[in-house]
């Protein structure tokens, strides 16, 4: 098989990936999968299997207990029925039932106290499919040179291993709510000083902030005010998984600072989170990517 029929292969199956994050309320069955990769039905479970390394009703249910699983630690007003039924399931017995074995917890005990570690664990082989299946390929004129201004923020302080992330996004979460913050009102960013990928997991820290107006009062939370200093900064548009964000930084740093002739500045990488999973499809995440520059 030449490279280009390779390819031609390759992205009627990615296609398939973009689907079911799409449609994952659907009925997935491999008849209707098979006719949006316009493959035959008879061969297609082991054409995907053999491409992605897991089988195709495996695949399914992990991305729909995945979404779940945000909107279960997330999006605490989702009633739990609603959130079974969106993940394909009768009711909320075999919705318990099958996220139980697959992560550890019940999903009210989820809700409760996310086990961030199990959850990691079970959902592991989607963030490896999308990392070696789901890359962004990226090209110099996506990047934009922007000066942005500075901005207060609101900071939550994430400190230690980023397998715990997520209990320090609930906090944000609800001191939000708390100052009637939402991301519909007030952009959202982080700051991330480390690279999880070389940073001892004791020494990992990033910044979750919400832009504000208005001095941080001492709070339960532990939120305090910051500033995102204003500069010049080149911004990179990264849509997608969080699996794959760290390509996007990748590439600015090896592949377009050294051709640009630009110097950075002083002060961390960040994000700007434009749209949020799982209010839109997993591959339909929005982040900008912001490089400080001198």
């Amino acid at each position: 098989m030449n490279s280009i029929a390779a390819a031609r292969y390759r992205a009627r199956l990615h296609k398939v990936l973009d689907y079911i994050d799409a449609h994952l309320e659907r009925d997935l069955c491999v008849e209707r999968l098979s006719r949006v990769a316009a493959f035959s039905k008879y061969h297609f479970h082991r054409q995907f299997t053999a491409l992605f390394g897991i089988g195709v009703a495996r695949y399914v249910q992990l991305t729909r207990l995945k979404r779940a699983s945000h909107q279960l630690a997330f999006r605490q007003r989702d009633p739990v029925i609603e959130i079974a039924l969106a993940a394909g399931y009768e009711g909320p017995e075999a919705f318990s039932r099958a996220f139980k074995k697959s992560t550890g917890q019940s999903p009210s005990a989820f809700r409760r106290q996310p086990q961030w570690g199990l959850w990691y664990d079970t959902f592991q082989p989607l963030s490896e499919l999308r990392i070696n299946h789901m890359k962004a390929d990226h090209r110099a004129d996506q990047v934009r040179i922007v000066v942005f201004k500075d901005t207060k923020v609101a900071a939550f302080e994430h400190r230690g291993d980023p397998r715990q992330l997520g209990d320090s996004i609930r906090r944000f979460i609800a001191w939000r709510k708390q100052n009637r913050l939402p991301p519909a009102m007030s952009a959202t960013f982080n700051i991330a000083y480390d690279d999880p990928a070389v940073t001892p997991p004791g020494d990992y820290r990033m910044d979750l902030c919400a832009a504000t107006e208005h001095d941080v009062a001492d709070n339960p939370f532990g939120v305090v005010g910051k500033t995102i200093p204003g500069g010049r900064c080149a911004v990179l548009r990264h849509i997608g998984s969080d699996a794959t964000l760290s390509d996007t930084v990748t590439y600015l740093y090896a592949v377009w600072l050294p051709q640009s002739g630009e110097e950075l500045r002083s002060f961390p990488v960040y994000f700007q989170r434009v749209s949020f999973f799982p209010d839109v499809p997993e591959h339909e995440t929005v982040v900008d990517v912001f490089l400080p520059l001198k």
